[in-house]
């Protein structure tokens, strides 16, 4: 068999593996598995998925992957992403829009301390949607709003996306975390814009309170009557110290970096040591009991997250090994190079190739697939590639909310009720958002590499 049809062989099969519902790590290591096997024979496999499984994983650098998945996991039952909503509902939700608003707002706090897209989403979802369907939100755009605003999750600092880019890429951690504020910000930013004009039009048509017949309300009477009185309740009553919290932890992970107190890792697990202050300190009062539960259930959910992500690292790295046993990178940048295009146009097309495959792959597949591919093409046309990181993850950020595999659209649908249709076709316009942002990010590469500037000298 022909080394390009070995390719065409794993790639289909891989793909045939991941529509069949698959687990993604199982898929992408046997089809890797099956790879080698069909180029070097069964015994160098062996001896390749001997090696390979413990050399991908058996790096110091990943150890602040569960760090800062622990610190989301105890700032999540701490309570701290309700207590941001709180205070952007209260401060945002008299203006047109102004819920939907304080939605992104909450997401991108959050975000700031949780590293968590999906977690994002989760409790956003419990917490956001069924306001804004009893304020007179369209259940498709509460419910996509909650969705692409979670995205934030993998952009925003400290992003476990960016993480492992940085480490695939061997790319500072720091610099690629810096990397992530700007386009993080600009994007929260273009979603408030977009859901405030859209909160003005529903006023304007007197859609501001909906028809209790026709909303399927996720809070019950007595929330409903409790967040009614805490939009009237004085500023002063706010639990401002869930905002004090993030700073604190973005201060203890991000300040610690950047002033040279802690390297990335540390960073890490001090501030997942302040998590867990956070959390004592907000359970006091349910005994030791309620503080050990809390403790007990984020923990048990790290676990459970950490072991997926090495699981899929594990897989990709022998899908990788394939790549690289087969040439694959070299045959992407010599097939791109004969293109009579410039390198710009050429990285442009490349990038864009990622959305139909992030409707396909699962997220952190998708990275996993796409560096190894993109990567040397960008080095060897010269691209920066802590720029080319940020795009990447952009990419994904879309995958996350595209069908048919958008696992945020899920998680929200799963979590308020709402058809995952419904959720979809909410997307539509928030699409439109990321395309554009992504092609300013692409052609002002100086708004993505100005901070990691800074931090580099």
């Amino acid at each position: 068999m022909s080394l390009g049809a070995v390719v065409i062989l794993v790639l289909v099969l891989m793909l045939a593996l991941l529509l069949l519902r698959v687990p993604v790590a199982v898929s992408l290591g046997l089809a890797g598995a099956i790879g080698l096997v069909l180029l070097h024979g069964f015994n160098h496999a062996t001896l390749e998925l001997g090696a390979d499984p413990f050399s991908q994983i058996a790096s110091f650098s990943l150890t602040i992957v569960p760090m800062f998945v622990l610190m989301g996991m105890f700032a999540v039952r701490a309570h701290v992403a309700e207590y941001v909503f709180a205070i952007a509902d209260r401060v945002l939700s008299r203006f047109p829009g102004g819920l939907g608003v304080a939605t992104v707002v909450a997401s991108a706090g959050f975000s700031a301390v949780s590293g968590s897209s999906i977690g994002t989403a989760a409790t956003l979802a419990r917490l956001a949607v069924g306001e804004m369907r009893k304020s007179g939100y369209p259940a498709h755009m509460a419910t996509a709003l909650v969705a692409v605003a979670g995205t934030l999750g993998s952009m925003i600092p400290p992003s476990t996306f960016l993480v492992l880019y940085a480490i695939l890429s061997q790319q500072s951690v720091g610099e690629m975390l810096a990397a992530g504020i700007v386009p993080g910000a600009l994007s929260a930013l273009a979603y408030a814009i977009w859901i405030g004009f859209a909160g003005w039009q529903l006023r304007r048509r007197g859609q501001v309170v909906a028809d209790a017949e026709n909303v399927q309300d996720a809070l019950s009477q007595a929330k409903a009557i409790q967040a009614e009185n805490r939009r009237h309740a004085p500023l002063s009553s706010l639990p401002w110290r869930g905002l004090g919290y993030i700073l604190l932890l973005f201060a203890i992970v991000l300040g610690g970096m950047y002033s040279g107190i802690f390297t990335a890792t540390e960073s890490a697990a001090f501030g997942a040591i302040a998590a867990v202050l956070i959390l004592i300190w907000e359970l006091r009062k349910q005994g030791a009991k309620g503080v050990w539960q809390g403790i007990k259930g984020a923990l048990e959910s790290t676990a459970g997250t950490t072991a997926m992500v090495f699981f899929i690292i594990i897989g990709s790295g022998i899908l990788s090994a394939f790549f690289v046993s087969a040439g694959v990178p070299g045959m992407v940048t010599a097939a791109v190079s004969s293109w009579s295009l410039s390198p710009t146009w050429i990285m442009l097309i490349l990038l864009l190739c990622l959305v139909p495959m992030g409707m396909v792959l699962e997220s952190l597949s998708l990275l996993m697939i796409s560096v190894p591919l993109i990567l040397p093409v960008a080095l060897e046309f010269g691209f920066d590639p802590i720029w080319l990181g940020i795009l990447i993850v952009k990419f994904i950020e879309i995958g996350m909310v595209t069908p048919p595999v958008g696992i945020n659209a899920f998680v929200v649908s799963g979590a308020t009720g709402v058809k995952s249709e419904t959720v979809f076709r909410g997307i539509i316009p928030f699409f439109v958002i990321d395309m554009i942002l992504i092609l300013i990010f692409f052609f002002t590469p100086d708004l993505i590499l100005f901070l990691p500037g800074l931090v580099q000298n």
